[in-house]
């Protein structure tokens, strides 16, 4: 198993950071930095206007990487892709209370789980030292190889490799949100340009 976390801290207020989460999967810009992200649909959305809390539930179909061979005769739809990659479905909750100024996410795969479970948990909040102006970022990761377990080594390589490619896409996950927060506070100030 494989677990890491990783931070963040954006140089935007907390209203501003969550709205360009929000909007990551939606911005057509992004879909060249997004493109392991195949699909996005909304299962559920829940708004509680007298307590300022939004409950959502988003289906996520991702590109695997290129699987190692062992899992490609494992799963017959990589083993027949050139590449080497499957479809993963995931499913994506998140939580956000408003007058709390908190924002949790957690994505877990629903496809898949018979080879490798991953859990990825984030959360949005104002940074403690300017929460007025920045927001803190935490990510938290598990990597699972289930049926490899028996064979320690092999599953320690696929879960490292798997948690690397996260590592890249969660970057450009992040590198998204900046760019949109920047659009929207020129947007804010009057100033923003025709795309985002």
């Amino acid at each position: 198993m494989v677990v890491y976390t990783q931070e963040h801290v954006y140089r935007h207020p907390w209203d501003r950071v969550t709205a360009a989460a929000w909007r990551k999967f939606t911005d057509p810009a992004s879909r060249t930095a997004l493109s392991h992200v195949a699909d996005v649909h909304t299962l559920h959305r829940r708004l509680d206007p007298e307590v300022g809390r939004l409950q959502e539930a988003r289906s996520i179909t991702v590109r695997s990487p290129p699987l190692p061979f062992i899992l490609r005769r494992l799963l017959p739809a990589a083993a027949s892709s050139p590449s080497g990659a499957a479809l993963c479905h995931c499913v994506e909750t998140s939580l956000v209370d408003a007058p709390r100024r908190a924002m949790d996410v957690v994505v877990r795969n629903v496809s898949l789980r018979g080879l490798i479970e991953v859990e990825e948990r984030s959360s949005y909040r104002p940074h403690p030292e300017q929460p007025e102006e920045w927001t803190q970022f935490r990510q938290e990761t598990t990597i699972r190889c289930r049926p490899l377990a028996a064979l320690a080594a092999v599953a320690e390589k696929v879960e490292t490799r798997c948690a690397e490619r996260f590592l890249q896409n969660s970057a450009k996950g992040r590198e998204v949100v900046e760019r949109i927060c920047r659009y929207l506070e020129a947007e804010a100030a009057g100033a923003a340009p025709s795309k985002i």
